[in-house]
């Protein structure tokens, strides 16, 4: 078995829109690295039994996307600190036989940021999260550790941005409260889906928000979106999602394949490249 390449896949339902593959499949290469990487279905249904099979399967690991990142955090036998905080893992190896389980999006989220915005989180305040869903989870959880506070969540549906407040003493909101929300933010994180390609525009007003605030988005199909548009042209500071993704994969591809990969201005071309259709 140690002869064998090691493999590792990521799984959702659906799994045709990740990127996961192109991230590593480049790092593979740039290294020259033995192994692989793959994207797989698999079913809310059948999700437990695929994650507590792991130890048997002959994969060094995996990488979880919605919906099935509450599920990987209880069928792990350990969770990192983040994952347990927030019941939700993203990240699987082995420990010998134990299976191992973190959450590397909270990670991915302030690393984008310090790569972009450097001094973004050296005087935290309040914070206004967009969303209630896995990534306004690990978005909150980030602003936490970062100290932001007052964190509030914004979401159409009272009860799923309670939810999330709850995670880490926040407050939850409805959409109208986001004009006064805004004066006082000194960051403000889209999580939603809305701005994303084949998605509504994300429609609201920034007239009340300070021009020092920073405004980033975790949508990155378009990599300039409406909101990061229109933030920027009134002197925003700003930071588009792409990071998000390509710093979260990082330690999984530490733990699989046994080196630690960079993100480049490189890889960051290579991801792009599969969200830009051909021309013609």
């Amino acid at each position: 078995m140690s002869d064998t390449p090691p493999r590792a896949v990521v799984v959702g339902w659906p799994v045709t829109h990740v990127r996961s593959p192109a991230i590593h499949r480049f790092w593979l290469k740039e290294m020259g690295l033995p192994g692989s990487y793959d994207a797989q279905a698999l079913s809310p249904d059948d999700a437990r039994a695929f994650f507590r099979s792991l130890p048997h399967s002959g994969l060094a690991g995996c990488n979880v996307t919605v919906p099935l990142k509450e599920i990987a955090a209880a069928a792990c036998d350990v969770l990192d600190p983040v994952a347990d905080g927030l019941k939700a893992v993203n990240t699987m190896w082995l420990d010998g036989r134990y299976i191992m389980g973190a959450n590397t999006d909270v990670g991915g989220f302030l690393d984008n940021l310090d790569d972009a915005l450097p001094d973004w989180s050296r005087y935290p305040g309040p914070a206004v999260v967009l969303g209630a869903g896995g990534a306004a989870r690990a978005v909150a959880y980030g602003l936490k550790l970062r100290e932001f506070s007052p964190i509030s969540i914004v979401n159409r549906t009272a009860d799923r941005a309670a939810e999330v407040a709850a995670l880490v003493g926040g407050t939850a909101y409805g959409w109208e409260a986001l004009p006064k929300l805004l004066a006082d933010a000194r960051i403000l994180v889209n999580t939603t889906t809305l701005g994303q390609v084949g998605q509504p525009p994300l429609e609201i007003d920034l007239s009340t928000l300070s021009r020092s605030a920073v405004v980033t988005d975790v949508v990155y199909n378009p990599l300039e979106t409406g909101l990061l548009t229109a933030a920027r042209a009134r002197g925003n500071p700003t930071a588009d999602g792409l990071g998000m993704l390509l710093y979260q994969a990082v330690p999984g591809f530490t733990r699989w394949f046994g080196h630690r990969p960079e993100v480049t201005p490189a890889l960051r071309r290579a991801v792009l490249a599969t969200l830009v259709p051909p021309a013609g």
